[in-house]
């Protein structure tokens, strides 16, 4: 059995694209193919809700594509979780957010974790989705490195000043694995792990696995209500090509 999985960054770095293709294919099983996919709109780095805003749009068109090359299931490569409820309404296959994977393989591994994030501006956002996915208890805090997306692959230092803010985090915390809360962070999880000697969690990982194996149990997503396919009407301007889908 071949698995197609579709796997979307949410901003429009080819760069980000490829190093989230790599953690995504590094754990794919045999017979599964990763299809790592840049949005052809959104913007260049997702780091507000402004972006995340604006980066929907953009992913619903990556996952209409994916639906009709045949795409058994997605994962939504970007640590807010932009557009996972529309996304699943759009899609056949089941669909997961990094942020939501991360958390969930995270709490299987200790009594709590924390998770460290780029800017100080998204923590906020990172700790509603904690509460969204049942994780407050286990989320011991959230911590920045202050270092903006784009600049997680320029700045020579990144890896060193993310260490540290996950050393600083788990003393802070007491907790016992680290969320990486970027999935432009996907390369470092197993450097990091080695460095601190805890588990730390990539949810690009952790998301191509959760896909895969709710693939493998041909489990898809339920439309009996919420989740069905959206009522098909009329959108206007520059979102007309959205409007009239029927899933």
């Amino acid at each position: 059995m071949t698995v197609l999985i579709t796997v979307i960054n949410a901003n429009t770095s080819e760069e980000m694209t490829r190093a989230i293709e790599r953690g995504a294919r590094s754990v794919a099983g045999p017979g599964t193919r990763i299809h790592a996919v840049t949005p052809k709109m959104g913007p260049a780095a997702v780091e507000s809700h402004y972006d995340e805003a604006l980066a929907v749009p953009g992913l619903l068109a990556a996952i209409a594509d994916g639906e009709r090359a045949g795409s058994a299931g997605y994962v939504i490569a970007c640590f807010g979780d932009p557009g996972l409820d529309a996304a699943r309404e759009l899609a056949t296959g089941p669909v997961l957010g990094i942020a939501e994977a991360a958390m969930h393989s995270a709490s299987f591994l200790g009594r709590g974790f924390s998770v460290v994030t780029t800017l100080s501006r998204t923590r906020g956002r990172a700790w509603d989705l904690a509460e969204r996915y049942g994780m407050r208890r286990f989320c011991r805090g959230v911590h920045a490195c202050d270092i903006a997306p784009l600049e997680l692959d320029r700045d020579p230092d990144a890896v060193k000043k993310t260490l540290a803010a996950c050393a600083a985090a788990l003393d802070a915390d007491g907790s016992d694995a680290i969320v990486l809360g970027c999935a432009g962070m996907s390369d470092w999880s197993d450097q990091l792990g080695a460095e601190l000697g805890v588990p730390v969690v990539d949810g690009v990982r952790a998301a191509t696995l959760g896909v895969e194996s709710l693939v493998r149990m041909g489990l898809r997503i339920g439309t009996r209500d919420e989740y069905a396919p959206p009522p098909p009407k009329p959108y206007s301007g520059l979102l007309r090509d959205f409007g009239g889908r029927e899933g």
